[in-house]
C-alpha cells in the first residue's frame, strides 16, 4: 500500500508487511521517515492512497507517543489502569469482580502492586510508562502496539521496559508491534525488525542489520 497526507507527496511508498500472531516486531527508521503513519494506517486511524490493509485481531491496545501527557491529573494508578479495562466492562455501573481482578493482574504484570494506589504523578517516568502499559494489558489485548514507548526515560528505564515487553510476550503469547527511532534496548529481545524510510527498506532478524543501524544514533541520519 501507498500513503499521502491529502494531495501531498507520498509519505509511505509500495510497503508490504505481514506480521504473523505472536510475532514481537520493531518498526524502526528516521524521524519523519513513516513509521508513526504507518501505525496509523495498521490501527485505521488513516486510509491508504491505494492497496489495502487487513488485520486479523479482534483486541487491540495501543499506547501512543506522548500517552504521558496529562499525569498531572489527580488519577492513582489503579484508576487509570481500571480505565484501560473499559471496552471489556460493561458500559455503566462498577466494575465487576472479574474486571478488577484483570486490573489487579494488568498492575502486578508491570511491577507497580506496591505503587498501585499513588498518584501517577508522583512516579518516575519509567514507571508512569509500565502503568500506561498495564493500561493497555486490562483490555486482554491480541495486539500490543507501542509508539515511542521510551520518549523521556533514561537507559535504564528503557532496558528494563523492554525486558517487561519481551516477558509479557512469552507470558501472554501476545502481538507486539513496537515503533521507535531508537530500536537498542529491545533488539535482542524482538524477532524482527523493520526499518521504514518512506518505503520498508530492511525487514528481518536483528543479526541481519547492516551494520551503522546498530548504533541508535546512525538512526537519525
Amino acid at each position: 500500500m501507498s500513503f499521502a497526507y491529502g494531495h501531498g507527496p507520498l509519505v509511505l511508498r509500495d510497503v508490504e508487511l505481514e506480521v504473523e500472531r505472536g510475532e514481537f516486531v520493531a518498526i524502526a527508521g528516521p524521524n519523519g521517515g513513516g513509521k508513526t503513519t504507518l501505525l496509523r494506517l495498521v490501527l485505521g486511524l488513516e486510509e491508504p492512497a491505494s492497496g489495502q490493509i487487513e488485520l486479523a485481531a479482534e483486541r487491540l491496545a495501543y499506547l501512543p507517543q506522548r500517552a504521558q501527557a496529562g499525569v498531572d491529573a489527580p488519577v492513582t494508578v489503579r484508576e487509570l489502569v481500571a480505565a484501560g479495562r473499559a471496552p471489556r466492562a460493561r458500559f455503566l455501573g462498577p466494575l465487576r469482580q472479574a474486571d478488577r481482578e484483570a486490573v489487579r493482574e494488568a498492575i502486578e504484570r508491570v511491577g507497580l502492586e506496591t505503587q498501585a494506589d499513588r498518584r501517577l504523578s508522583t512516579l518516575s517516568g519509567g514507571q508512569q510508562q509500565r502503568a500506561f502499559i498495564a493500561k493497555a494489558l486490562a483490555a486482554d489485548p491480541e495486539l500490543l502496539v507501542l509508539d515511542e514507548p521510551t520518549t523521556g526515560v533514561d537507559v535504564e528505564a528503557q532496558e528494563s521496559l523492554a525486558a517487561l515487553l519481551e516477558q509479557l510476550h512469552r507470558e501472554l503469547d501476545v502481538t507486539i508491534l513496537y515503533v521507535s527511532h531508537e530500536f537498542g534496548a529491545v533488539e535482542r529481545f524482538v524477532e524482527r525488525i523493520v526499518l521504514v524510510r518512506g518505503e520498508v527498506v530492511f525487514d528481518g532478524a536483528p543479526a541481519d542489520l547492516p551494520g551503522v543501524w546498530h548504533d541508535p544514533s546512525h538512526a537519525h541520519a
